[in-house]
């Protein structure tokens, strides 16, 4: 999602200024904060989420199941266009310090925030389109709602197994004394290139629902 791009132009800022103060002359690297990867105090708030999640989907009740997929939903949607749109350009303008405080900081969250908002989207809307019977092929708007399906599939998978993995290499290769810019690269470029899929799906994902709900 637009959020990884973010983490890439930081995380290859930062390891361009380290490798370039050690050529200039064994200069000490800028001094990079102490950050968990995954924060265990987070683990918490994601294990009720999940309970609530599990206990919606056993009771099989409209509204907890419509309640957490339209904020679960809104929510994936409302993180990927603000910070790409509006905390990229930002974080573009920062000086490298703060690039890298910013990172450390924002980014161990998006590990528990983005996979446990992804999840708790796609179950809760899963379970509600099998109780209203908008998933069966006599739904009038089939068509959109297989749609959606693959949008939002799309979009999921892109999520969990290409933007997650590579973020947690990121913030791995950020803890290290002297990143390698090589690898920061490498993995900018699947950032740059998912994040731009995933930004036009989610525009597709507003329409899509619009229509569904007209």
């Amino acid at each position: 999602m637009s959020s990884v791009s973010v983490v890439a132009d930081s995380a290859r800022t930062a390891a361009a200024a380290d490798v370039g103060l050690g050529e200039a002359g064994g200069a000490a690297a800028p001094a990079r904060p102490e950050f968990e990867i995954v924060p265990r105090r987070g683990l918490i708030g994601v294990a009720v989420v999940f309970t609530a999640l599990i206990v919606a989907v056993a009771v099989n009740t409209l509204w907890p199941l419509m309640f957490l997929h339209v904020a679960f939903g809104a929510a994936w949607t409302i993180i990927d266009l603000f910070l790409g749109f509006v905390i990229g350009p930002i974080l573009g303008r920062m000086s490298i310090p703060a690039r890298v405080e910013l990172t450390t900081r924002l980014m161990p969250k998006m590990l528990l925030i983005m996979p446990t908002v992804v999840t708790v989207a796609l179950v809760a809307g899963w379970q509600l389109g099998v109780k209203l019977g908008t998933v069966l092929t006599s739904y009038p708007q089939h068509g959109w709602v297989v749609a959606s399906f693959i949008v939002v599939g799309v979009m999921g998978v892109i999520a969990l197994g290409l933007l997650e993995p590579a973020n947690i290499a990121v913030l791995f290769e950020l803890k290290k004394p002297r990143p390698r810019p090589e690898v920061i690269e490498r993995l900018m470029k699947r950032f740059i290139y998912a994040a731009g899929v995933t930004g036009a799906m989610q525009i597709a994902t507003l329409v899509i629902m619009s229509k569904l709900a007209s």
